[in-house]
């Protein structure tokens, strides 16, 4: 593991990250979902993919990467590009992988090569549980109550300083399809069949939105990859090998 420091406009980031197949000159860029870290991402395919330099990354705010800001997607594309240039890396010209928030991340960059995992960026209808949830966190916040909404939040920020929490509102309901649409690049999209953090069909909807995507769903959940990255990285070796 190694640890570089960047600047973006007046914020200062320390950023972990792990490179394996060092030797290697073609480049897979591995990003996580909200509330991971890079281990996963090296847990599904640190065995795979043997012929690419892979780098794994923490993200501002997650594993042993720090943030003191509130940020949004774009700002983390930023300071993502800003990272691998320092590398020595245009992300135009690599593989990146994104997960969950780290495939909103990945689109922003614009990959020689996208490969979205069950991605996040499609506003889908919430419960009828969330939307109360939302209007009873709002009635305490405006009665000053705040410590009382802290019961309201979601698993994913639970533990999380205030800057993160922003963050996190400032990302969790953006409406990415835009973005997918404008994404001209080849893209493998893969999902979880019971994924209910990011349904199907959001799946099918990005695959609508991307012209030249490939899609293929598994029998499984968020987390799929974890079970289905030997069959993941047969098709993303497959695909590089035709754009060769």
């Amino acid at each position: 593991m190694a640890t570089k420091q960047i600047d973006y406009f007046d914020k200062s980031f320390s950023i972990n990250y792990e490179l394996i197949n060092s030797d290697k000159s073609e480049v897979i860029v591995f990003l996580h979902g909200w509330g991971s870290n890079k281990e996963i991402m090296k847990q599904a395919f640190g065995d795979k993919l043997k012929e690419f330099k892979h780098i794994y990354i923490d993200m501002p705010g997650f594993g042993k990467s720090d943030n003191n800001y509130i940020l949004t997607t774009i700002d983390y594309a930023n300071i993502m590009k800003i990272f691998l240039n320092k590398l020595h890396i245009n992300p135009n010209d690599v593989t990146i992988a994104g997960h969950s928030f780290g495939g909103k991340v990945a689109t922003c960059l614009m990959p020689k090569l996208l490969v979205l995992l069950s991605s996040a960026g499609i506003v889908e209808d919430k419960s009828a549980k969330t939307l109360l949830t939302i209007r009873m966190a709002k009635i305490f916040n405006r009665f000053g109550l705040s410590k009382v909404t802290q019961m309201f939040r979601s698993n994913d920020v639970n533990g999380m300083p205030q800057n993160m929490y922003e963050t996190f509102k400032n990302v969790v309901d953006e409406n990415f399809s835009n973005y997918f649409k404008g994404f001209y690049k080849d893209a493998l999209i893969f999902w979880g069949e019971t994924d209910t953090a990011t349904t199907l069909e959001s799946g099918k909807t990005i695959h609508s939105f991307i012209k030249n995507s490939s899609f293929k769903s598994y029998d499984g959940d968020h987390y799929f990859f974890l079970k289905y990255s030997d069959d993941i990285a047969i098709h993303i070796e497959k695909h590089l090998s035709l754009l060769s």
